[in-house]
This record gives structure tokens, C-alpha cells and sequence, in this order.
């Protein structure tokens, strides 16, 4: 071999070399990475598999029952967290959505633009406890509102908006502005070309997105808390007295103590929301199926 063939051949080992050293790097990483999250379901599941599997844990409330007793079920919970999670969702994303629209399509970096985006920056950073207490000052000590569901959904929209915004606002960029310019060459106005070509192509992520919002305010504890008293009667008023909700139900059960009953319980209810989370996140991907533009070779 020559001088040059060898130092060839030696740079292409040092870079198979490195290669496998970094493939393995990464999959050590991933590996790492997995283990809690597969510990934690695996707890999760395994403990509270056998009380979701009770009928009357979907078809009862606790109401009557005290927490040490068995039976009983979430049905109180459960209705609460989708009651507070439907009215912060229906008041978010439409928000979310049209902000997320004017700061990518109409803005043009202006000063509006920049507040709406420093505003959303802060809000994105907001803990939960400071969301729950800034509604607590205005809804009940300012305007005198009582503590209730309706308080609670306010607290989580504080938190969902910035989350809606910023992942819509992300898929909106990625939609080719090709797509666009072809659009307004052919007359269509800009309202159309956003409502018919942009937000279809970007559905996939805007949904995506969405979820991810409704996953990270389902499980918030700190507003339930704060903002609305325990029960354990079903209530689907949301404003109309205490709501409870599957956080709020978990930290009763944890407050209780420790007897098998509250813990079975409390599994049960933490099962209950990562089975929604999980449910939710099957509708993302049906949703990104469907309505994500299919592009032909």
C-alpha cells in the first residue's frame, strides 16, 4: 500500500470507530431514558389494573362511602376532570389557534407582535400554583365568584394557551411558503389560501400539539386545590359547588392514609388519567392520519 491507501484506510477506521461508539452512546442513552419511564408505568399498571377493572369503579362516585371501606368509585372524578378539561379546551384553542395565525401570517414582526410574543413567553413559563392563585384573586376575591369547576378551567386555559400557540405556531412555519405564493399567484385571497392550504398541511402538528396542551393540563393538581373543594358526589355543574377530579381525588386518597382500600384507590385514579392521556393520544394520531395532506409521487 501506498502512504496515501494507508492514511486512507486509517481515517476510515477512525470513523467506523467513532461511529459505533456513538451509535452505542445513543442507544445507552435511550436505554437510560426508558427505564424510569417503564418503571413507572409498570407501577402504575400493575397496581392499578385490578380496580379500573371493577365495573362500578367507571359507574359510581365515592359519595356515601367512606375512603377506607371498599367499593365505591371515580365517576365523580372522572366527570370533573373532563367537565374542567372541556371548558379550558374550548376557550383555549380557539385562541390558541387565531394567535398562533396572526403572529406567523398577518404580524409581520410588528409591536403588537412582540407583546403577543413576550406575553406568550411568560405565560409559558407561569407554574401552575401562580395560575391558580392570579385566578383565585380575580375570579373569587375580586369579582366574588365562589370556588367551583368553572375557576379551575380558567386557571388551566392560562396554562394551555401559550402550550396551543407555540406548537401551532411552529407547524404553521414548517408549512412551505411555496404553497403559499402559488396560491395568491392564482387570485386566492389570503383568508381562504390559510383556511384551505396552510392549516390542513400543518393540521398534523396543530393536532399533535393540541394533545399535548390537553395532556399537560389534565393531570395539574395545584389548581384543583386552590380553586374548587373536594367531594365526593358527583357534580357536573361546573359552576355550581365543589368539583372534584382525578388529581384532586389522588391527593384526598394520599391525605387519608395508608390502608389498602385508599391505595388500590389512588392507583386506580392515576390509572384512570394516563389511560385518558393515552386515549388522547390515539385521537392525535387518527387525526394526523385523516386530515394531514397526502402528497402524490
Amino acid at each position: 500500500m501506498t502512504p496515501a491507501t494507508l492514511e486512507t484506510a486509517g481515517l476510515s477506521q477512525k470513523r467506523r470507530t467513532t461511529d459505533i461508539i456513538a451509535t452505542i452512546s445513543v442507544w445507552l442513552a435511550v436505554v437510560i431514558a426508558l427505564i424510569p419511564l417503564v418503571w413507572v408505568l409498570w407501577e402504575v399498571i400493575s397496581r392499578g389494573l385490578p380496580t379500573i377493572f371493577d365495573v362500578g369503579w367507571w359507574q359510581y362516585s365515592q359519595r356515601g362511602i367512606r375512603l377506607h371501606d371498599i367499593g365505591g368509585g371515580a365517576l365523580h372524578a372522572i366527570v370533573g376532570t373532563l367537565v374542567q378539561v372541556a371548558i379550558a379546551s374550548l376557550i383555549s384553542i380557539p385562541i390558541g389557534i387565531l394567535t398562533a395565525i396572526y403572529l406567523v401570517e398577518y404580524s409581520q414582526g410588528g409591536p403588537l407582535a412582540r407583546l403577543t410574543t413576550f406575553m406568550v413567553d411568560i405565560l409559558s413559563g407561569v407554574p401552575s400554583i401562580v395560575a391558580a392563585l392570579f385566578v383565585y384573586a380575580l375570579w373569587i376575591t375580586v369579582l366574588g365568584f365562589e370556588r367551583s369547576g368553572a375557576a379551575v378551567a380558567l386557571s388551566l386555559v392560562l396554562l394551555m394557551i401559550p402550550i396551543v400557540v407555540r406548537n401551532c405556531e411552529e407547524m404553521l412555519r414548517v408549512v412551505p411558503m411555496e404553497l403559499r405564493e402559488s396560491a395568491y399567484a392564482l387570485g386566492v385571497p389570503k383568508w381562504k389560501t390559510i383556511v384551505r392550504i396552510v392549516l390542513p398541511t400543518a393540521m398534523s402538528g396543530i393536532g399533535t400539539g393540541i394533545v399535548l396542551a390537553i395532556a399537560r393540563i389534565m393531570g395539574e393538581s395545584a389548581p384543583a386545590l386552590i380553586l374548587v373543594g373536594s367531594t365526593s358526589s358527583l357534580n357536573i355543574n361546573p359552576f355550581g359547588g365543589p368539583q372534584s377530579s382525578l388529581p384532586l381525588m389522588m391527593l384526598d386518597m394520599y391525605k387519608s392514609g395508608t390502608s389498602d382500600e385508599v391505595a388500590a384507590k389512588l392507583w386506580g385514579a392515576a390509572l384512570t388519567l394516563v389511560l385518558f392521556v393515552a386515549a388522547l393520544n390515539g385521537i392525535a394520531r387518527l387525526i394526523s392520519a385523516k386530515f394531514s395532506v397526502k402528497t402524490s409521487r
